[in-house]
């Protein structure tokens, strides 16, 4: 979707968008490359400096995302199913994540006319002011776990703020950006204030992140790739935002209610397949009590039975792709190798002879030093590993180069605000685990990354700040 028009790649070339739980084909997408970008850029860039878009107030672009809202959640059946087809996961979790994108855009909606600036009492006989403005032309760059979900915690602000958008969904999963770029047109979003570009992070997504006239980069994926996309945005000197990887710990104090923190233990990491960047998928537990928490934990594993993601019943649905299915499988032969002990789950499955599934799978006896407690294995695979104090606790939940999320589970407060304190995260849950709200900001600290998407603070990574003086 360019400027407002449906289009063939430049190139005429196509691919195939897969179900993950069947193995059949969805859809073939146009196969966006530089040229395709190239198009979508000089479109979004004319509609931000035309006096349509400039002119428009905030309070009636405001209204531009309401109405994206109302004719989304007019739509929510037919998009959780198409979500569900694309990713694999369950409907009752695209249920959940298509009413979040509903809820964000809302949220950013009620934002278009409450951008200010400030009078700045400063020496001299001056009235001083800032102004805040859109930044210009941003590139929102997202990945296959939550696809619309995470594309609209970027295009939602970006847009209220007054920028216009060209998104790049992942290759696996476009099909929900595009239906939403329905959404946007029936709207009454003008030409080229929403774009939606569809092709690989090696072409269509470099070619945004490379292209001039781009003023902004939004990026959420891995840590690798998102350190080559800095490096691309640097030619450039572009402004970028980066939600990466997690390895986030999820504390169990003896003083925990157990049967609590272990459902929310399970929740951290086999929600969405495990395929969260927030996963808790280090379960750091008090020695008192491991061996009751890891009981429950494999008893609880076990029941996580793999399903059809259509079934209302089903709680863990088939991973994005095989790709990923052999890359989480190889996590587990190298935790088995490593001398970790496999006390759940541990295989692939096809519940229906077909698919890309992995049963829930749960380690005990893991070493801080071994590769399913480093590296973001980004499946249904829970690393459990045990500590003797409070101070012991965080340090094994700070011994990571990551910092997006934590959790810690205990009923003394007290102990709760100092564990939330000491540990280098950019969320972190008491008694709960993996909730989300459009009003709470989100994102890491150390190598998950950067600026943060939610919330009042998403708007500043659109905005900039431009100082007035004026002498009287």
């Amino acid at each position: 979707m360019i400027n407002n028009g449906w289009r063939p790649a430049a190139s005429g070339k196509r691919y195939p968008v897969e179900n993950p739980a069947t193995e059949e084909n969805l859809a073939d997408v146009a196969a966006g490359d530089a040229a395709d970008v190239d198009n979508a850029v000089h479109a979004a860039k004319a509609c931000f400096e035309s006096a349509a878009w400039r002119d428009t107030s905030g309070r009636k672009r405001g209204k531009l995302l309401f109405k994206a809202a109302d004719l989304l959640e007019s739509r929510l059946d037919e998009m959780a199913r198409l979500e569900t087809a694309q990713n694999g996961k369950t409907l009752f979790e695209s249920k959940i994540e298509i009413g979040m994108t509903i809820n964000t855009l809302r949220y950013y909606a009620g934002w278009t006319d409450k951008i200010v600036g400030d009078t700045l009492p400063v020496d001299g006989p001056f009235f001083t002011y800032t102004l805040r403005e859109p930044i210009g032309v941003v590139g929102a760059i997202v990945p296959w776990n939550f696809p619309l979900n995470i594309a609209s915690w970027k295009f939602a602000p970006a847009l209220a703020a007054g920028c216009t958008v060209v998104l790049k969904p992942a290759s696996e999963t476009p099909l929900t950006a595009l239906l939403f770029a329905e959404i946007a047109l029936e709207a009454g979003f003008p030409p080229g204030a929403f774009n939606v570009i569809c092709g690989g992070g090696s072409t269509a997504g470099a070619a945004l992140v490379r292209h001039p006239d781009v003023d902004k980069i939004s990026f959420t994926g891995s840590t690798e790739r998102g350190r080559q996309v800095m490096k691309m945005a640097a030619d450039t000197n572009k402004r970028v935002t980066m939600e990466l990887g997690g390895k986030s710990p999820n504390i169990i104090f003896a003083d925990a209610d157990l049967k609590s923190a272990v459902r929310g233990a399970q929740t951290g990491i086999f929600y969405g397949k495990g395929e969260v960047c927030a996963a808790g998928s280090r379960l750091l537990v008090e020695k008192s009590v491991h061996q009751q928490v890891i009981e429950q934990l494999a008893e609880g594993a076990k029941k996580m039975t793999p399903g059809d993601p259509l079934d209302k019943n089903t709680r863990l649905g088939a991973l994005v792709s095989k790709k990923q299915q052999e890359t989480v499988l190889s996590y587990i032969k190298k935790g088995v190798d490593e001398g970790a002990q496999l006390v759940a789950g541990g295989k692939a499955a096809k519940p229906n002879g077909k698919g890309y599934y992995v049963e829930a799978t749960v380690f005990d006896a893991v070493q801080p030093e071994m590769t399913i407690a480093r590296e973001e294995i980004f499946g249904p695979v829970l690393a459990v590993l045990t500590f003797d104090d409070f101070e012991q606790g965080v340090q094994l939940a700070n011994n990571t180069i990551y910092g997006l999320a934590a959790g810690i589970w205990t009923k003394d407060i007290q102990k709760a605000h100092r564990a939330a304190k000491a540990i280098r995260a950019g969320t972190v849950w008491i008694n709960s685990y993996n909730f989300y709200d459009s009003g709470a900001p989100f994102g890491g600290f150390k190598a998950s990354g950067f600026g943060r998407d939610l919330g009042r603070e998403a708007l500043d990574g659109y905005l900039e700040t431009k100082t007035v003086w004026v002498g009287l």
